[in-house]
């Protein structure tokens, strides 16, 4: 079963384009990464599952459930992460997190302390007080204090230290365990190949490519780079070129031998033929001549 599922999903500001024709499908118990840099569309995309703005067209649907109509079932059902946390200056960390546990209607304060402790937050500072990081800090601990069976996370990572995103993943992937599903955006690459099992790129306000982040990571393309030329051969399927001095870059996809023949007639000194990064072809996606899923 879905536990998100968008149809043609599509939000304007009077002229001005957020999202279009958005068909996204999210699985029961997956961590499901949302990818794209700032402008892309994503916040839209998450205000819009959480019936804070209306759709210009299309529908939403969370625990199946439709965003706007029952938003406030939904709302009561996850964990939701901004990206820019805002709570009430004059409140201690403890009075934030206990008055985001009332509106959920539940008594969290267990599972609160431990949170706390685990990320190494002090409860009896005011809220002005706190750095960024520690601000997503009480944001974490609002999000996952009432074990919602999804969270909604928009860049969940940025402003906390590496030791505290190493320990915020390790979170994430215990309540996985346990059956929750995670929706989360991000443009930090690397969390999205080491982390989430499914993935989308979203490029101005439109789905370029949805799948698993296996099978997006194993395209039929391959990463090339050959030493002492500088200029690629003169084939078909070759994209994203990378010039140097001495050796040029790129990413191929055709037949090998074809490449392996090319390359033969021209004065090479090294080769080197892998896999690309999920960063490479999240790149692919957003170069300017780029206009297509021609990877996958």
């Amino acid at each position: 079963m879905n536990i998100i599922e968008t149809k043609g999903l599509t939000k304007y500001y009077g002229k001005s384009r957020g999202i279009i024709d958005l068909d996204l499908s999210v699985s029961e118990g997956e961590i499901f990464g949302f990818i794209g840099p700032n402008g892309a569309g994503k916040s839209t995309t998450i205000r819009l599952l959480l019936g804070l703005i209306s759709p210009s067209s299309g529908t939403a649907k969370v625990l199946n459930m439709d965003c706007g109509r029952e938003r406030t079932s939904i709302l009561a059902q996850i964990g939701y992460m901004p990206s820019e946390a805002m709570f009430y200056d004059s409140l201690r960390v403890k009075e934030m997190i206990q008055l985001s546990a009332k509106l959920h209607k539940k008594d969290c304060s267990r599972e609160a302390a431990l949170l706390c402790d685990r990320f190494m937050l002090d409860k009896e500072k005011k809220i002005r007080e706190l750095s960024l990081g520690n601000r997503k800090k009480v944001g974490i601990v609002c999000a996952f204090q009432h074990r919602p069976q999804l969270y909604i996370l928009d860049e969940p990572t940025s402003g906390l230290d590496p030791l505290m995103q190493k320990e915020f993943f390790s979170l994430v992937e215990e309540r996985n365990k346990e059956g929750a599903a995670v929706f989360l955006s991000s443009h930090v690459l690397s969390e999205i190949q080491r982390h989430c099992h499914s993935a989308a790129i979203i490029r101005d306000g439109q789905l370029v490519v949805h799948g698993s982040v296996e099978a997006l990571s194993k395209t039929s393309a391959r990463k090339v780079e050959v030493h002492g030329i500088q200029t690629p051969p003169a084939i078909d399927g070759i994209l994203d070129v990378d010039c140097g001095a001495e050796s040029v870059r790129f990413l191929y996809q055709g037949e090998m031998k074809s490449l392996i023949a090319s390359l033969n007639a021209l004065p090479v000194q090294d080769l080197s033929i892998s896999e690309p990064d999920i960063e490479e072809i999240f790149m692919h996606f957003y170069h300017e001549r780029s206009g297509s899923n021609d990877l996958i």
